[in-house]
């Protein structure tokens, strides 16, 4: 679809769930100044007479670009409009404009597919119009640019905050817990890690999702259909979930593995949550090694799956045993939760969860 019929038939009836409503808050084809000259604005959201809030639109056929943020944030400057969207309809960016002292900017705040908006609330309410009239807004992007700070920090600092957090246990029981309180440590802050990502992340997960996208797997590793209960193995079992949408399926049943994630600790099985349409946890398989991607033997040279140069170095492939990926014949359906990057579970969890929320 072109810029009118994306209007047409997506952005307005977004604007009306943020309970922006055309005439009455929201006016088409704001004038404002920009490079030395005069541009419209798609869509000025109005209070009390002041643009609180721009949208800018192009169609589901244009895919957006740094030059169009660039666009926006000018219009936002030059207006002083603290809150704006970017969208072709299919992706959504959000932005603030920020007051620091003497420094104004424009930040982006989030970057969400268009099958993803259900799952990110928190983001998608701070651009409601009654959250912006009383000042909520500001809270909510404030709260989220804490996370997203603490989970950077979290990330940089992992091991040292480890051997902090297993001194301190040491010091107030006894040496002897030190080795084993510094692996539960870790595994700890990889959790609050993926429990931040749960709650705010929009671009950040520990997976990248566009591996394999538009390929043909060469062969496929699947070895059938298994029900849960049929998975042998420990009760307490530990579980690594990754989330996938379905482009990333072919990596993963011609290489009968995973890859390019960061792993924070040991693990027995990995099992596969399909995003988009699926929004199940439909793969699952036993876990042989975990190795660099140079190390991998993968069916592909990297770059056929990803731009190498972009793959970081802590990040790996995790190899699973021959004839262990399965299908489950009984997946896990979404309800609330989904892991948006690496989360664990136990096997036991799996077998027995109706829906994510009992595993995540």
């Amino acid at each position: 679809m072109d810029e009118a019929n994306t209007k047409a038939a997506v952005l307005r009836d977004f604007l009306s769930l943020l309970d922006w409503q055309i005439p009455q808050n929201t006016q088409l084809e704001y004038s404002v100044e920009a490079f030395g000259q005069t541009y419209k604005v798609d869509y000025a959201l109005i209070l009390d007479g002041t643009p609180v809030a721009f949208l800018e639109a192009k169609g589901a056929d244009t895919a957006l670009t740094d030059d169009h943020e660039d666009q926006l944030s000018s219009y936002m400057m030059n207006k002083n409009v603290t809150y704006g969207i970017l969208t072709n309809g299919k992706q959504y960016r959000f932005f603030q404009r920020r007051v620091d002292a003497s420094n104004v900017d424009v930040q982006k705040v989030g970057d969400v597919a268009l099958d993803d908006l259900p799952n990110r609330l928190a983001v998608l309410k701070a651009y409601e119009r009654d959250a912006i009239e009383s000042g909520e807004s500001g809270k909510i992007l404030g709260r989220i640019n804490e996370l997203r700070e603490a989970r950077r920090t979290l990330k940089t600092n992992k091991d040292g905050l480890a051997v902090d957090l297993s001194n301190t246990l040491a010091d107030g029981v006894s040496d002897s817990i030190l080795s084993l309180a510094e692996t539960q440590a870790k595994e700890m802050i990889d959790r609050l890690i993926a429990d931040i990502e749960s709650e705010i992340d929009t671009d950040g997960g520990d997976t990248d999702d566009s591996i394999g996208g538009g390929i043909e797997p060469v062969e496929n590793h699947l070895v059938g259909r298994i029900r849960r209960s049929e998975v042998d193995g420990n009760v307490d079992a530990k579980v690594a979930v990754f989330p996938t949408k379905e482009s990333g399926l072919p990596f993963l049943k011609e290489n009968n593995a995973w890859g390019f994630v960061r792993v924070g600790s040991e693990f027995e099985y990995v099992a596969m949550y399909v995003t988009g349409d699926v929004r199940e946890v439909k793969y699952l398989a036993t876990v042989k090694d975990v190795v660099p991607p140079e190390e991998a033997e993968l069916s592909r040279p990297i770059n056929e799956y990803a731009d190498g140069a972009k793959i970081a170095d802590d990040k790996m492939v995790i190899r699973f045993e021959p004839r262990s990926l399965y299908e489950l014949e009984d997946p896990v359906p979404y309800e609330t939760k989904y892991p948006q990057g690496l989360r664990y579970t136990t096997l036991g969890a799996l077998r027995s969860a109706e829906t994510t929320d009992d595993m995540l």
